[in-house]
């Protein structure tokens, strides 16, 4: 009875719970710290996981961009000096084209005074009375010599204002290059500043709509394709303008040639043909030598790829040997992990590496065949030019007879020589030392 107990306890008006329950809740407690536990570790892993992939592909992409910038310099820098040497090429055919004109000119005015010459001749020959004012070979020699005289000055004037034009051209098209040099020096700019940038530099900042498109902006395609147009315009124009130039040369020679009688026209064409006869031969020999020395690079950059496709065939064997030997693996652990895929690219990548080398190597020996094959058309066109020339030489010997006057034969054969192969202002003759 509660008259007979000596302590008086008090228990909370709540509902107790058995020792089982007690243990349950321990048990409950335990599992849920060690599964939030190893959740916590699991997103510690993962947010570290993120944050290196995240950072390498930065990196990655950093520098990824930085050597395309470069690449972009190096390509652009290639353009602007290859244009930079047509624009000098430019000014100096622009020169050089002027000089011709200003010659061309100085020979118009020249043409003036036997032009007056001849019809002062004419108009003196007309005051003959009687039966000498007769229509005599003197007379229609003087009258042939008046109208060529005349053509020749009237194609000189129409080789002058040929000469404006082609002057006017080639402004434009230097004008046109000069811009290209221009936009690719403010280019080449704009690209060595975005390449020293980086996250640590000061003058970086949010852009607004960073990712649109520039407006007239256009395709590496089109660019590249604009820049061949100017270059193949320039070298066009280059090449024109030289033959231009030198048409001129030749039309003035042929014109004081055509003044002279026919034998000194016969005479000069023999010599010039010499001239173009050993400067081709020359051109001939130099291709023969640079087609030789094409060979042996050729040769040995065969050997080379070679060489190569042996240590592609050992890299091929080795990865597969790898993919081999990772298919015996046990269980589960028979995964197509990221080892798996990327020993089956590397393959992939090294046997069409494997084909490619191999028609390199083909093209190249096929290369080395053609380049043979035009070395001994060379050597027989060498053989043709040196009988030609000779020929020649000898047709001008057979003629020096008819030389009369100051254009006597030279007194032998090494000045003879040197005056035909135009070596006088580096080999001075007998005569003036």
């Amino acid at each position: 009875m509660a008259s007979n107990k000596s302590v008086t306890t008090y228990e909370k008006p709540l509902p107790h719970i058995g020792l089982a329950d007690w243990y349950a809740r321990q048990w409950e407690l335990q599992q849920g710290a060690d599964a939030r536990s190893a959740e916590a570790f699991d997103m510690r892993n993962s947010g570290k996981i993120v944050c290196s992939e995240t950072m390498v592909k930065t990196i990655w992409d950093t520098y990824m961009n930085n050597a395309r910038l470069a690449d972009r310099v190096t390509e652009l820098s290639r353009w602007r000096e290859l244009l930079k040497t047509l624009l000098d090429k430019l000014e100096e055919e622009i020169h050089l084209l002027k000089a011709e004109k200003t010659d061309t000119e100085r020979e118009m005015e020249i043409l003036n005074s036997p032009l007056q010459l001849t019809a002062q001749c004419i108009s003196m020959r007309d005051c003959r009375r009687g039966t000498e004012l007769t229509y005599d070979e003197a007379d229609t020699e003087l009258k042939t010599e008046l109208c060529v005289i005349e053509n020749v000055k009237q194609l000189l004037t129409e080789r002058v204002q040929a000469s404006w034009e082609k002057l006017n051209r080639l402004e434009e098209v230097r004008f046109q290059v000069e811009l290209e040099v221009e936009d690719k020096d403010e280019t080449i700019r704009i690209d060595q500043e975005n390449l020293s940038l980086d996250r640590t530099c000061a003058n970086i900042s949010y852009k607004p709509n960073a990712l649109r498109t520039p407006k007239g902006a256009v395709s590496y395609e089109a660019w590249l394709e604009h820049c061949n147009q100017t270059k193949t315009l320039a070298d066009n124009e280059l090449s024109d303008v030289y033959n231009f130039r030198e048409a001129l040369n030749v039309m003035r020679e042929r014109a004081r040639n055509d003044i002279k009688a026919q034998q000194d026209v016969t005479d000069f064409s023999l010599r010039k043909r010499i001239y173009q006869t050993q400067k081709a031969r020359n051109e001939l020999e130099w291709q023969k030598l640079k087609v030789q020395k094409e060979m042996e690079i050729l040769e040995k950059e065969i050997v080379r790829l070679e060489d190569a496709l042996l240590h592609k065939t050992d890299s091929i064997k080795c990865a597969e040997t790898r993919l081999e030997n990772r298919m015996y693996r046990s269980g589960i652990e028979l995964c197509l992990d990221e080892v798996h895929l990327g020993l089956k690219d590397e393959v992939l990548n090294l046997r069409q590496t494997e084909k490619d080398l191999i028609k390199v190597i083909k093209n190249s020996k096929e290369a080395y065949n053609n380049l043979e094959s035009l070395l001994l058309q060379i050597d027989t066109n060498l053989d043709d030019k040196q009988h030609s020339l000779a020929t020649d030489i000898m047709c001008l010997d057979m003629r020096a007879t008819l030389k009369t006057g100051d254009r006597t034969r030279l007194p032998n054969e090494t000045d003879r020589n040197i005056v035909l192969t135009r070596m006088e202002k580096e080999i001075p003759l007998e005569s003036s030392l």
